[in-house]
């Protein structure tokens, strides 16, 4: 999430003194692209960042990030956007030889070194895009960083968009949820991977990564299931984007470019065009002092800092996006691919960089052709299918032809990447075993989504969602601490399901969530034959914004019934008349033992479920028995 000591800047003096730095570091970078001394002349280095998520032993969020980061005094350990995620930074390697072999040890080295001070805490570490038990209740404001800069970025955005951030979402489900912070963003993890580049071979660069990101996506799926919905492949990239556009009523309604996204155009000239296109559509939301003059850093023969400019791009999420640092006083520029989700093991995820990184090097020798030929509208709908799909979709490539994700990796892509890779002297067997991994993959067509999907339609089959999640959360960190690749991972058999769930603490986890409901103004007779047909005995009466307002009961019926007998009356009668207006009612994270004892005083048989206003489930008597019977399970076998 870049630089930490920050303030917004809804100041209109700050505002104004961040924007002139901005300006000045634009034309700054401008004069330095045309002095290639003051950049680093040294071979070419990767780099990555891996998040991660910390899970309790129900297999859910667990918020001690702070807790575990103080304990641990390693500076590659940092805090990420949530207290449930953290972050390794990976050193930078110079490109060749055995650093991908070297760049996957390190990071199980970080992420075992995290695992261990987690658990001091009672969390385990888990690399997945979305965690399947993530509920609405986790993706709350009381779960972020301590850090001010989060606090500052949240309200910046959330200002600049005028109201809620909706997320609508469709795949075999579809979700379309509303939320009053970005800590959706915190449902995701991703595997980024930096390529740094020379300044004459950016442009070539860059548009190579926007060309070889949709099919690479593809192959590396790992985020199928968020708010208990089976939608995208990689949902994170629908997510995050609805999440973090800070676009705002107007700019929508022009189809403005949000700030996390694709790109609408192959670059032509040189990084520049992409950070002057960020500053002009993107307003400033965080701001910092001004620490150097960047034009008396150049005229002093020094590579200036930029550090307004580096702020802002941390502020723009592009999928692809430009990169400026300095180091050791050289200036360098690197390619950022943050497309790639968490998991579902290490080796998968260095398999794909490689992957990337190979097309990336092959791509960029031909670029000058391509580009004029194969329309950029194509690359973009080849990510989107991509992220929609996973194997499942469809790509057109630059010889002209469509095929599968699977076909086009396995008939061009793969020889291509290796192609690539050789070029830059990275060692033989280390291609080999990473380019493999990937065609197993593409022949099998299972990769950690697809896995995910599978064992979710075994698992569904009567258990409870809770159960489900937790299975999967279990099951998925168990395969990813054996080290196999996701495509040697054996299916998840019946007998695996939730052995360590251990009980449901909060009406989220077990509600029903898929209700019947009508409005004040509908029949009773159409009341009377939803509880007929679906067998049910409370029916919910909403809105048209989903906002509870009354309850219709069997009770309630019987009274009807009773007082039509005694009227003789035949005439319609609606909803309104017959519901129950004063409601008890609870929301997700109601502790399970207080909505029981909210039903025993009140005398109730149900308990509908309410979020922000909006009804988001029911809880009735019957739906209480799975919990009492796994309490007595754990009471059996503990005596």
């Amino acid at each position: 999430m870049g630089q930490l000591e920050v303030s917004g800047a809804r100041d209109p003096e700050r505002y104004r003194a961040f924007s002139g730095a901005l300006l000045r570091d634009l034309d700054a970078l401008e004069r330095l692209l045309a002095r290639p001394e003051l950049f680093d002349p040294g071979p070419i280095h990767i780099g990555a960042e891996q998040e991660m998520f910390l899970i309790d032993g129900e297999g859910r969020p667990k918020p001690v990030g702070p807790e575990v980061l103080a304990e641990v005094s390693d500076p590659r350990l940092v805090p990420e956007l949530a207290r449930f995620n953290l972050e390794a930074n990976l050193t930078p390697r110079v490109l060749g030889g055995r650093c991908f072999a070297e760049m996957e040890s390190e990071a199980a080295e970080l992420v075992a070194l995290a695992d261990r001070h987690a658990r001091h805490h009672g969390a385990r570490v888990l690399l997945i895009g979305i965690l399947p038990t993530i509920e609405r209740g986790d993706l709350d404001r009381r779960f972020l960083s301590p850090n001010p800069r989060y606090a500052e970025l949240d309200e910046a955005l959330m200002q600049l968009r005028g109201g809620s951030l909706r997320c609508h979402v469709k795949g075999i489900d579809e979700i379309d949820a509303r939320f009053d912070s970005l800590m959706p963003e915190a449902a995701n993890t991703s595997f980024q991977f930096h390529l740094q580049t020379r300044p004459e071979e950016f442009v070539a660069t860059y548009n190579a990564a926007q060309l070889a990101i949709a099919p690479v996506l593809a192959a590396s799926t790992n985020s199928p299931l968020w708010l208990g919905k089976r939608l995208w492949h990689e949902t994170r990239i629908a997510v995050f984007q609805h999440t973090a556009d800070g676009i705002s009523r107007g700019q929508l309604a022009r189809g403005h470019m949000p700030r996390v996204d694709f790109g609408s155009r192959w670059l032509e000239h040189s990084i520049l065009e992409l950070f002057r296109e960020d500053v002009a559509r993107f307003r400033v939301l965080l701001a910092r002092a001004s620490e150097e003059d960047p034009l008396q850093m150049l005229a002093r023969g020094h590579a200036p800092t930029l550090s307004a400019l580096r702020l802002h791009n941390g502020t723009v999420w592009r999928w692809n996006r430009p990169c400026y640092g300095v180091v050791d006083g050289k200036a360098h520029l690197r390619v950022e691919m943050r497309a790639l989700p968490s998991g579902p093991t290490i080796q998968d995820e260095i398999a794909s960089a490689a992957l990337f990184l190979g097309l990336v090097l092959a791509l960029r020798a031909d670029e000058p052709r391509w580009t004029k030929s194969f329309d950029f509208g194509t690359a973009r709908a080849n990510f989107v299918a991509a992220a929609r799909l996973g194997f499942g979709a469809e790509l057109a490539w630059i010889d002209g032809r469509r095929r599968s994700a699977g076909a086009l990796l396995l008939e061009v892509l793969l020889p291509l990447a290796r192609t690539g890779l050789a070029s830059a002297s990275i060692d033989a067997a280390d291609i080999e075993r990473l380019l493999d991994l990937v065609a197993e993959r593409a022949r099998s067509r299972r990769c950690g989504s697809s896995w995910l999907l599978s064992a979710h339609a075994e698992l569904s089959r009567g258990r409870s969602p809770a159960e489900t999640m937790a299975s999967l959360v279990q099951a998925s960190l168990a395969r990813q601490e054996s080290g196999e690749p996701v495509h040697l991972w054996p299916p998840l058999g019946v007998a695996e399901a939730a052995p360590w769930f251990h009980g449901y603490r909060t009406l989220g986890q077990f509600m029903t969530r898929d209700l019947f409901t009508v409005r004040a103004d509908d029949l009773v007779d159409l009341a009377a034959g939803m509880m007929q047909w679906r067998k049910i005995r409370h029916v919910p009466v909403e809105d048209d914004e989903g906002r509870l307002i009354g309850l219709v009961t069997e009770r309630a019926f019987l009274r009807h019934a009773i007082d039509s007998l005694r009227e003789q009356c035949a005439k319609p009668v609606q909803v309104a008349e017959i519901m129950t207006r004063d409601l008890i009612t609870a929301t997700p994270s109601t502790p399970t033992i207080e909505a029981v004892e909210l039903m025993r005083t009140h005398r109730i048989g149900c308990l509908p479920v309410v979020e922000n206003g909006v009804l988001v489930g029911i809880v009735t008597e019957k739906d209480f028995l799975p919990v009492a019977a796994h309490a007595l399970r754990e009471r059996l076998g503990s005596a």
